[in-house]
């Protein structure tokens, strides 16, 4: 015997949460699996943009969820370019327009949402296989459990279990970047720090604020660099000895946890959005953003335009290149501008020219409105680049 579902969502990050609690609010029945048990962590920057946090609002979280999740509400952001200039961007004032949140408190309050809403949510759980069988796709789960879903969310990460079922002769993809992160206390800026140190380009350092003087400090660069693994490995303590990382995190600075790695997914072909009944959403579908490797926007955004698609019937890949694809294609050639030093130093100037630049670049770099807004005149309308942050009542 089998269960009988509408969807199943495997994986329970920020992607598969929101395509759970989107077609669960369309009065789908959603089984949504994860092998890990939460809260758990996840290897990442733990940046949120203005787009990110508005969506984890529209999606049911409350201001209350998110300080439980101990963010820092980022008000200046600084940029540091190749020969040193330093732009200060502040950001407005009107709810949060960007914030640095762990992924361990974040990824497990939007679990919880799912379960307030009727998600059937079932954690330490993975798919042994899944095949398409008709007007379904059956998954066998390890304990056993057989669940014939009307439409599958892969929402498993950039190594898509699901992905590899249904592809078993795809090659492991190594990403389009490689992100390092460490922990530090006793960090005495509470500032968002992002470096573009030359030998990085068109990748950067970052040190983003968490509570507490405790900081997320990496770097991430391009693969296709040609760096071995060796040369990425030493980077990141030569890194650490430069007096601009040194002066950043301050004299009392020290690693409160080991160094990790990850790939970054930020390749967008539309072909792979879908296969049969089956939607992929976040990493899994690779629509990281090329130009600064931002993806929880991106996954939440996603994960409920596949809900959405499951529900009404609409074009899954359509909605997503009207939603994102256009803004990804677009921070794909400004990461060939800041390839060169002297496009990097040209940005950083040009951002830092008066108090006007410096306001609507930091709204235009933390995903205030569309990255290419300029560019598609079907989403200009009045408010679009002055909107407030969330929770902004």
């Amino acid at each position: 015997m089998s269960e009988r579902v509408d969807v199943v969502v495997v994986g329970a990050g920020p992607a598969g949460a929101a395509a759970a609690i989107t077609a669960v609010g369309h009065g789908l029945d959603v089984v949504c699996i994860d092998k890990a048990q939460f809260p758990r962590d996840k290897t990442c920057g733990d940046g949120l943009t203005a787009n990110a946090l508005r969506l984890l609002e529209h999606l049911g979280l409350s201001l209350d969820d998110i300080l439980v999740t101990q963010p820092v509400f980022v008000r200046e952001t600084v940029l540091v370019s190749p020969p040193g200039h330093r732009a200060h961007l502040p950001l407005p004032t009107n709810g949060a327009h960007a914030a640095v949140v762990g992924r361990r408190g974040l990824d497990a309050a939007l679990v919880a949402e799912a379960r307030r809403r009727g998600v059937d949510v079932r954690e330490g759980s993975a798919v042994e296989t899944l095949k398409p069988d008709g007007d379904c796709v059956q998954l066998t789960l390890d304990d056993g459990t057989v669940i014939d879903a009307s439409h599958v969310v892969a929402a498993d990460g950039h190594w898509s279990t699901v992905r590899r079922a249904l592809e078993p002769g795809s090659r492991r993809d190594l990403g389009e970047w490689h992100a390092v992160r460490q922990y530090f206390d006793g960090v005495d800026d509470d500032r968002l720090w992002v470096m573009f140190e030359r030998d990085l380009l068109p990748g950067y350092a970052w040190l983003f604020p968490l509570p507490d003087g405790r900081a997320n400090v990496g770097y991430g660069v391009l693969r296709a660099d040609g760096r071995s693994g060796r040369e990425l490995k030493d980077l990141w303590p030569d890194l650490l000895a430069r007096p601009l990382l040194r002066e950043v995190l301050g004299p009392d600075a020290r690693p409160s946890e080991p160094v990790r790695a990850w790939p970054i997914p930020a390749r967008y072909a539309p072909e792979r959005l879908v296969s049969g009944r089956v939607l992929f959403v976040g990493d899994a579908a690779g629509v990281v953003d090329p130009m600064t490797g931002e993806g929880i926007a991106q996954a939440l955004e996603t994960g409920m335009l596949a809900g959405d698609a499951i529900a009404t019937g609409a074009d899954y890949r359509r909605l997503v290149h009207r939603t994102l694809g256009r803004d990804l294609r677009f921070a794909n050639l400004l990461q060939h501008v800041l390839r060169r030093p002297l496009g990097a130093r040209a940005a950083i100037v040009v951002a830092d020219l008066t108090p006007w630049t410096r306001r609507n670049f930091a709204r235009w770099m933390w995903e205030d409105y569309p990255r290419a807004i300029l560019g598609t005149p079907d989403r200009w309308h009045r408010g679009t680049m002055t909107a407030p942050g969330a929770w902004s009542t």
